[in-house]
């Protein structure tokens, strides 16, 4: 894989059963990269290991007085120089290859987890945490999989020269083959110590993450209420704690270091010191010490991939931990049973009964039509008629949420789903995670508006049905248009002022009326809207209410509210008490007769008064 073909057409299923498994399922999917990395790694190395004995063969030609050898000698170090520098360069670029690959990789695997489970994901792990994976942790992940190349071939190395000089000068080369392994092991009590300094390092790095990121997403609201301070204190407080961690992490690291240049040091001395003995006693010449003291010089090169290589997996293998824990999340969903389906003339069954199915095995429909028809949940007997505006009260808007999500197919992963929400008779679940996602499109009460103009927010995948200009126009959007046209400076068309990220430059309610103008543009088979106008005034709320009854005539939308002014607009209102749907009718009959109905409602007219 190179990287001018990234992304991958399919990244993947990984081996998420645990951190050490992922990396290796990373390594096992570049096999190809790793060989080439191995090969020049290889070149290089046995190169620089070359030099020793070159560098004696010249010296016992010099002693020789033989031109003949010196010449050769020359010519051996200009091949080897050569060799170490061609070698350097691809090792360098196939080894940054690798890291590049396997970093997008796993951004890629976890960009499509993020897709499949939706507003799940922040259900069973922190937004921050999140962004600290697909940021910091993905760029651990691919230094290790850069490594693992080269430390293969520094132990390949290491035994070539450890052979060598045993045969080369076996009074010496024992000395260097017995230090060797003590060199390499000499620091393995110190890796577990660094390992969980490098897990605490990055849990504190996490939670400042997430401080920060909740910390700038409402300086808004904490700028009205005078507790910008109290937050900034709190994020100078994570910060020293991840400067600390950090120090801690480096005085170990410092140590393992300065254990692997006193190591080689020592015995560097003790071979020199016993290769002069035996230059002195005609034991060996001046040649094979020379040999001998290179080699011990330059076997640090190949041990600082060892050193580095722990380093790495210290690092990598906690990132790869979390990794592999997000990634190991699912959409768990149950095959449906029978059960009441509530309409407007009393109980009746479900036509058809769709069989659940795992993320994998979920397919599309091929070439066909998406399915059309009343939105049934079984879970609470809620029906949605087709083509007709229902409104659902819920006195728990946690309730409220989870269900709308539901009803879009976004199953939670943390808790038992229940059975699959059915579409005109089919499983939702039994469709692919894209053609439930046109077919039932999800708006919840806090909508994302991404940086860019407004002609980008309003570039989404549509019916062509109905336009910008119309969509605005149903959510109410002239006074946004008109304050980002002032806010250009300029007299400039509205459609092409930049908004901020996340909105952040509008008020909650003109980023909930852009948001659901968007929606609107899109004019899904069902659209499904949880607390749309909660952010409005109510002179707004009831032009909205009017203009999205208008855009959506004809089609399925479900309104999630406890708003009169949007209930009385709906065709049929549910309403959903302790998990399951209690009383259905219109929003004057249930006013009138269902007094937990009017218990949530009027709480809501009190609240407007």
């Amino acid at each position: 894989m190179h990287i001018q073909d990234l992304p991958y057409a399919d990244p993947g299923v990984p081996d998420v059963r645990s951190g050490p498994r992922f990396l290796f399922w990373l390594g096992r999917n570049q096999l190809g990269g790793q060989l080439k990395a191995l090969m020049w790694g290889l070149i290089h190395l046995m190169a620089v290991a070359g030099l020793p004995f070159a560098v004696g063969f010249a010296v016992e030609a010099v002693v020789d007085r033989s031109g003949t050898q010196l010449a050769l000698a020359g010519g051996a170090l200009a091949l080897l120089g050569l060799s170490i520098a061609l070698g350097d360069t691809m090792l360098h670029r196939v080894a940054m290859s690798n890291w590049i690959t396997a970093a997008a990789r796993v951004q890629q695997l976890l960009v499509r987890k993020t897709a499949l489970l939706g507003a799940a994901l922040t259900r069973r792990v922190a937004a921050g945490e999140v962004v600290a994976v697909s940021t910091s942790d993905v760029e651990k992940i691919g230094w290790f999989v850069d490594v693992l190349s080269r430390f293969a071939a520094a132990v390949v190395t290491v035994l070539v020269i450890c052979v060598g000089l045993v045969v080369y000068v076996p009074e010496l080369g024992v000395i260097v083959a017995v230090g060797a392994p003590v060199l390499v092991l000499g620091v393995l009590p110190l890796l577990p110590v660094a390992a969980r300094h490098a897990d605490a390092q990055r849990d504190k790095a996490g939670y400042a993450t997430e401080l920060a990121s909740d910390t700038v997403a409402g300086l808004r609201v904490l700028r009205g209420i005078g507790g910008e301070e109290l937050f900034l204190s709190r994020y100078r407080s994570a910060s020293q704690a991840v400067r600390g961690a950090a120090v801690r992490t480096a005085r170990t690291w410092s140590l393992i270091s300065a254990i692997q240049v006193f190591l080689p040091g020592v015995l560097l001395v003790a071979v020199v010191w016993r290769g002069v003995l035996l230059v002195q006693d005609g034991s060996i010449s001046v040649g094979a010490l020379v040999t001998v003291y290179s080699a011990v010089t330059l076997l640090n090169l190949p041990l600082r991939h060892f050193e580095e290589f722990a380093m790495a997996y210290s690092f990598s293998r906690p990132a790869a931990v979390r990794a592999a824990r997000v990634l190991s999340f699912e959409r768990a969903v149950e095959a449906p049973g029978p059960g009441p389906r509530p309409d407007e003339d009393g109980p009746d069954t479900p036509s058809t009964v769709g069989v659940g199915a795992t993320a994998e095995q979920r397919v599309a429909p091929a070439d066909g039509p998406l399915p059309a028809g009343d939105l049934y949940d079984p879970t609470t007997g809620l029906l949605a008629p087709s083509g007709r505006l229902t409104a659902v009260v819920c006195g728990d808007p946690d309730v409220a949420g989870e269900l709308a999500e539901r009803l879009g197919g976004h199953v939670a992963t943390d808790d038992d789903p229940g059975p699959s929400v059915l579409l005109g008779g089919t499983a939702l679940d039994d469709l692919s995670l894209g053609a439930a996602r046109t077919a039932v499109l999800v708006q919840d009460k806090e909508p994302v508006l991404l940086s860019g103009t407004l002609r980008d927010l309003m570039d989404v995948p549509a019916s062509g049905k109905v336009s910008a200009e119309r969509a605005l126009e149903a959510a109410q959007c002239a006074d946004v248009m008109a304050a980002l046209a002032q806010s250009s400076g300029e007299a400039a068309d509205p459609f092409d002022v930049r908004i901020t990220e996340r909105g952040r430059s509008l008020s909650g309610g003109q980023r909930q009326r852009l948001a659901l103008a968007r929606s609107l543009i899109t004019d899904p088979e069902v659209l499904v809207l949880d607390e749309p106008t909660s952010a409005v005034d109510s002179h707004t709320e009831a032009r909205v209410a009017a203009g999205v009854r208008a855009v959506r005539d004809g089609r399925t939308t479900v309104v999630f509210t406890s708003s009169p002014l949007l209930l009385d607009r709906a065709d049929r209102v549910a309403l959903v008490h302790e998990g399951a749907v209690a009383a259905v009718g219109t929003h004057r009959e249930l006013l009138d007769g269902e007094p937990r109905y009017r218990a949530v409602v009027t709480r809501e007219m009190e609240e407007k008064a």
